[in-house]
């Protein structure tokens, strides 16, 4: 395994469980925090940003991104293709600020069989109806689009025992307070802060 001195903070969830405006509230709170932007072959949404929400490549990049051996992890998520590549935790590294990941369970379970001490969260749904809901109410799906999201839901649900903590997405702010309350326990975890009690010793 390779050993990192940053947090690597994987956040995950079905979509519509709300994993993406939890990151973004932890990321205004947090300076010291990077976001790491995936790589997608999809077509950005109204809003997204290239470089900020997502980079947008084609085919073509992203198979020679796989080729050149550049990704961490990538899979095949509602047809499109996504990939978290090396480049953003050597930038973590290089800033020395904690790194989040916005990341399906089958990326959450690669960057925790490439790199020790990797935590990993899943956001859950309030409720199966509350989930299905929300999905409707994007109202950027077909029906056809929908169901296919709603199984792949229930697939990734089932995914929840390879993650580390469980959030309830429930309420917003106390999901949000609940990540938060990880993230700063990580922070001050024995091996992460021992240096500075030896540092103290040494007088």
């Amino acid at each position: 395994m390779k050993k990192t001195s940053p947090i690597l903070f994987i956040v995950s969830s079905p979509s519509g469980a709300g994993k993406t405006t939890l990151c973004r509230k932890l990321l205004a709170e947090f300076s010291d925090l990077r976001f790491s932007v995936s790589h997608t072959t999809r077509k950005p949404r109204a809003k997204e940003v290239d470089g900020r929400d997502y980079y947008f490549v084609s085919d073509a990049v992203f198979d020679q991104m796989i080729e050149d051996d550049l990704f961490i992890e990538w899979a095949v998520v509602h047809g499109n293709r996504y990939g978290t590549s090396s480049a953003e935790v050597r930038a973590a590294a290089t800033e020395g600020r904690d790194i989040i990941f916005d990341v399906d369970f089958q990326g959450a379970q690669k960057i925790k069989e490439q790199y020790e001490g990797a935590i990993s969260v899943f956001v859950l749904p309030p409720s199966i109806g509350e989930l299905q809901r929300r999905l409707r109410m994007r109202g950027t799906e077909s029906e056809e689009s929908l169901d296919k999201r709603f199984r792949a839901a229930l697939n990734e649900i089932a995914k929840h025992g390879l993650f580390d903590f469980l959030i309830v997405n429930d309420n917003l702010e106390t999901a949000y307070d609940i990540l938060r309350a990880i993230l700063l326990a990580e922070r001050a975890r024995h091996i992460r802060v021992a240096c500075l009690a030896e540092k103290m010793l040494d007088v």
